[in-house]
């Protein structure tokens, strides 16, 4: 019987979850992520075809990797992006392919995907207040995002995801707005601390998440609970299981112990790590007509880089891309 690979960084941590990133475009201005104007994005020459794309990803996936998660910018941006899902979904070792959207474009898509083979999805919604809603998306469209989510719970996709950045004085009055919300649409909450990525994550109102989930863990006699997916969110759930809220806190109680991730830029460029900068182009490996082997082995050897964990307190001017240019 084969002994199956297993990608491992140096810390013995077990990388089974690639974030990869089809485009940096988005359609959106969020005032914590892409400054307001930005247009120095990548040129489409750049960006991984998508044969190239599925080359990495069963590189990863022969090393035991079985978790992909597409991201962006906003990745239905991206011209046939349904076809790259399916190529995706198709691969030997690929077990969960998801999607994190802002949902702008999802209710004429969101079919499609499904029968492309993406399972999961995660959508972004940090308020329900039409007017707030535009201020921190610089975008009048909380109508068609909300119609995006109706799709796709139309669509059957389960479970749906809403990640709402929590920020001090801006939305944290909406969070048991939001909670109702989802438990009225059968939606899983994940509440998000700001991060300081670039000048508009360290402008940010970061809100501490600890107190919030104490809160609602009392309100709703919340207990721990478990939810696919592999990412970093620590969840809770209600004693019947109607309700289910995750927290991810990479300020006030990081999760890098326990890091089974990393990403791909849609350059091609792999980071190790969200909050730090170790990377590898493997663009030029690719175009150079690189093998397999060589592929596996320089993944295998970028690995080697992942860092122990992010200095997001301790060195919040380190990182300066934003975050839709790594890969949400």
């Amino acid at each position: 019987m084969s002994i199956e690979p297993i990608l491992q960084d140096r810390f013995g941590r077990r990388v089974e979850y690639l974030r990869l990133s089809v485009t940096d475009r988005c359609d959106l201005r969020c005032t914590y992520c892409i400054p307001e104007g930005f247009n120095e994005f990548e040129e489409p020459g750049q960006w991984l075809n998508f044969d190239e794309i599925s080359r990495v990803v069963g590189a990863f996936a022969r090393m035991g990797v079985s978790k992909v998660r597409m991201t962006g910018g906003e990745p239905l941006l991206r011209r046939g992006l349904p076809q790259l899902a399916h190529q995706l979904s198709t691969l030997e070792g690929i077990k969960d392919l998801s999607l994190s959207t802002n949902a702008t474009q999802l209710a004429r898509h969101a079919a499609e995907l499904k029968q492309a083979g993406i399972s999961r999805l995660n959508i972004s919604l940090d308020s329900l207040r039409p007017e707030r809603f535009s201020q921190i998306v610089r975008r009048d469209c909380l109508d068609q995002v909300l119609a995006g989510l109706m799709a796709a719970k139309e669509a059957g996709f389960a479970p749906i995801k809403i990640n709402m950045v929590v920020m001090a004085g801006v939305n944290d009055d909406e969070i048991d707005d939001m909670v109702e919300f989802c438990i009225q649409h059968d939606f899983t909450l994940r509440m998000i601390e700001a991060m300081p990525m670039g000048d508009t994550g360290r402008n940010a109102q970061y809100l501490d998440l600890q107190p919030v989930k104490e809160r609602l863990q009392q309100r709703f006699g919340l207990i721990d609970g478990v939810m696919a997916g592999g990412g970093p969110a620590r969840y809770l759930r209600s004693t019947d299981g109607a309700f289910t809220v995750g927290f991810i806190t990479p300020m006030s109680q990081h999760f890098c112990d326990t890091c089974n991730r990393v990403r791909l830029s849609v350059d091609g460029t792999l980071f190790m790590c969200l909050g730090q900068n170790e990377s590898l182009e493997l663009r030029p490996l690719l175009r150079a007509g690189a093998s397999d082997a060589e592929l596996e082995e320089a993944i295998r050897a970028a690995i080697e880089l992942k860092p122990h964990r992010h200095e997001f307190n301790e060195n919040p001017e380190q990182v300066i891309r934003f975050m839709s240019l790594t890969g949400g």
